[in-house]
């Protein structure tokens, strides 16, 4: 295939010289490096690095091209299984991010959009990604970057010299590649698509010997033996391809890559270019090269995900095990991650993606091979908006429930949750099957028809927004379900209520003796989740304190909402002054949903390592959201909820006094209370009286007085929280979701 631009390398082997170098040419250009070694103590260690530089649209048209750069880069330690990542961005990131919203690049939930918005328009970015602090230099003619202190230089014996640092983990690295073998022309003698299907040029040096040394959590090490890979891409569209990239929108591209060095001394580089939404392979390629340095390229390969992995972070899935099968080189090849969780957050993509370490083992040639190499997956989106993340968060909390209560219980299993270690004596005679029918069937039979997940969200987030690891937590996901599920059955049995979640509520099937004792139960198995090594004995004194508040409060809720408000309503039928009895409503909801919310929400600062403020902040913004949550269920039990969820105007037939009501009381003459009143005391299930009810609480504006109070409480419970919370991708998230409790319509 010909060179799509004059400097780019012509048929023959590259000269190293002319093409490490920037390119003039290329809008969009790479430079990346990655790395197996072993330290001076015998540990082994990999890390990949890479240098983009991106030119910027041109404002006027003949002038010197501006560029933006990024650096992303991470050490794995696969025997801690621990993954350090760090990602630095543009000065003018703010500014190109803003644009990408404005332009429909953002992202597909437009809350989501509207929260970095905020972040992007004070000219931050969310973290973990962190602006240049310092100046960009990239030299004309020769290799040489410096992003700020983050090197990448071409040394004058032909190697290549790499220095980076991450304080915040205490990680660096100053490790020399030098090339073993000849650059390697990738795609079709050099030519690859990009991610918008733009000409790529890609060369890789695909075997380098390494030294130098490796910073981890401070201790610096040697770098006793190891090997390197080199690869450099750049290029952009052709003159044509722009012009039809203005007719026609290019797809949404995502992409496959794995490189390995095999023992054998062979190295393979294969990737696919896919369509994102629909998987459809676009582009794709492999070269293997055999210990001679000789490469062949083929087209005909499949690269096959085996099962995918969950980050509890972002819930996006990713593949961490698959298979590469290229028939015409004789070439089957299983690659699997040293450990899952090697994924990169950042905003660049989307907002993460996988680069790490991964084992090989397989055939090639008909002989058996093992190695090393990377795999990076990314520009998927699984998760396309707010919907589909709690649909996720959903799904790994019924996950965790099942884990906590298994159906088919082990002898330790069941023992951790009825008694201990230290009393075994209590599990004598305990029949594991009459145990699972008798309790922990009942709590799964609801648990397991799903529902909202944003208590489950509460803890997590609030860990990682106040700077800590929520994945040292993940148990916690399950918590504020069996708190939330055991008030649910006990609520049922008192409401005499026969349906939840869609099925016959836990004691129409087993009873109401089994359901009362299962959903009590829920509340004490949950506090068993507490537990954890993470945290200092203060700590844990805090977190038993709060979970015990959250259950006095939610019970005293629960109190007061089943003898009800009514007492006040004949009073503010002769007055119309309602004041107390919205108050009242608002303590119920406080007490039975806000107060918990806020109870976990606070924990997992707590967890998080949050100071004083910062945990009374997230409380606080969680106490309102919960408050909101429940305002808004009343404005949509009258409005009607998405997807017939429930019939419009249940409550006005069940004679349920909600703050909707309570507003038109206060609102409403003499004459209109009184039939309110009235037509309220009758419970009449005729359409008719429901609708006519609800058209005048619509016309005297109480329905939409609710939906602004909701509104304000979580918009100043919001301006509280934010400036004592770093900006963040969990913070936007957070935002974004405190919008998503005052939109949803379900």
């Amino acid at each position: 295939m010909s060179a799509a631009f004059a400097d780019w390398p012509k048929p023959g082997p590259i000269d190293l010289t002319q093409h490490d170098p920037p390119h003039g040419s290329s809008s969009t250009e790479w430079w990346y490096v990655n790395t197996h070694f072993e330290a001076e103590d015998g540990r082994p260690f990999s890390l990949f690095a890479a240098f983009f530089r991106i030119r910027k649209p041109n404002a006027t048209p003949g002038a010197k091209p501006e560029y933006a750069y990024s650096v992303t880069w991470a050490l794995t330690d696969p025997t801690a299984r621990a993954y350090y990542p760090d990602s630095r961005v543009d000065k003018s990131a703010p500014k190109m991010g803003l644009d990408r919203i404005k332009n429909g690049a953002g992202s597909r939930d437009t809350r989501l959009n509207r929260a970095m918005a905020e972040v992007l328009e004070r000219g931050k970015v969310p973290g973990p990604d962190r602006m240049f602090e310092g100046d960009v230099f990239v030299a004309d003619g020769r290799l040489e970057l410096d992003y700020a202190g983050a090197r990448f230089d071409k040394q004058s014996d032909g190697s290549y010299r790499l220095r980076l640092s991450n304080d915040r983990v205490r990680a660096a690295c100053d490790i020399t590649f030098t090339p073993k073998k000849a650059p390697v022309r990738h795609g079709d003698d050099g030519v690859v698509k990009g991610h918008g299907g733009e000409d790529m040029f890609y060369y890789f040096v695909p075997r380098c010997d390494v030294a130098g040394s490796v910073t981890v959590r401070g201790e610096t090490l040697r770098v006793a033996k190891g090997s390197g890979w080199y690869d450099h891409e750049f290029g952009g569209p052709t003159k044509d391809q722009a012009e039809r990239a203005k007719k026609e929108k290019p797809p949404n591209v995502a992409w496959n890559w794995v490189g390995t060095q095999l023992d054998d001394g062979s190295e393979v580089s294969a990737y696919s270019l896919v369509r994102a939404e629909s998987g459809e392979v676009l582009w794709q390629w492999a070269i293997v090269i055999d210990p001679s340095g000789a490469a062949r390229s083929y087209h005909g390969i499949t690269l096959t995900p085996g099962t995918p992995w969950r980050s509890t972070r972002t819930f996006h899935d990713y593949p961490t095990s698959w298979t590469l099968e290229v028939p015409e080189a004789r070439l089957s090849l299983e690659v699997a991650a040293s450990f899952d969780d090697q994924e990169l957050i950042t905003v660049l993509s989307k907002p993460a993606f996988w680069e790490g370490r991964v084992s090989v083992k397989g055939t090639l040639a008909g002989a058996a091979v093992n190695g090393l190499g990377y795999l990076e997956r990314s520009g998927f989106e699984p998760i396309k908006d707010l919907d589909d993340y709690f649909g996720a968060v959903g799904d790994e909390v019924r996950k965790s429930v099942r884990a906590v209560l298994p159906l088919d219980p082990t002898y330790d299993e069941a023992r951790s949750l009825v008694a201990s270690k230290e009393r075994t004596h209590y599990m004598d005679g305990v029949s594991l099957p009459q145990l699972s029918r008798a309790l922990f069937a009942p709590i799964r039979e609801i648990t397991d028809r799903g529902g909202k997940s944003w208590r489950s969200y509460a803890a997590l987030a609030c860990c990682d927004v106040v700077g800590g690891d929520s994945r040292k937590f993940v148990q916690w996901l399950a918590m504020p379900e069996l708190l939330h599920v055991g008030s649910l059955i006990v609520d049922d049995v008192q409401d005499r209520s026969t349906v939840r979640r869609g099925k016959p509520t836990c004691h129409v099937i087993y009873g109401e003796p089994i359901a009362i004792n299962a959903g009590t139960a829920a509340y004490f198995i949950a506090q068993k989740l507490l537990f954890s090594n993470e945290l200092s004995d203060a700590k844990k004194l805090k977190l038993y304190d709060l979970y015990f508040e959250s259950m006095r409060a939610g019970h005293a809720g629960q109190a007061m909402d089943l003898d009800g408000p009514g007492d006040l309503v004949p009073a503010v039928v002769a007055t119309g002054d309602a004041r107390a009895l919205e108050a009242r409503i608002l303590a119920t909801h406080r007490l039975k949903t806000a107060a918990p919310a806020g109870s976990l929400a606070r924990m997992g600062a707590i967890a998080g390592g949050g100071t004083e403020q910062q945990i009374e902040a997230v409380g606080g913004f969680f106490e309102s959201l919960g408050l909101a949550f429940q305002i808004v269920d009343d404005v949509l039990n009258l409005r009607g909820f998405k997807g017939n969820l429930k019939s419009a105007g249940e409550d006005i037939a069940n004679g349920t006094i909600t703050l909707p009501v309570a507003k038109a009381l206060g609102r409403f003459g003499e004459a209109d209370r009184a039939w309110l009143w009235k037509t309220m005391q009758s419970k009449s299930k005729d359409p008719a009286v429901v609708g006519g009810v609800i058209a005048k609480l619509e016309a005297c504006g109480a329905i939409e007085a609710c939906a602004d109070e909701a509104r304000s409480l979580v918009e100043a419970a919001w301006a509280k929280a934010a400036p004592l919370l770093d900006d963040s991708i969990s913070k936007v998230m957070l935002r974004a979701f405190g919008w998503y409790v005052l939109e949803r319509h379900y």
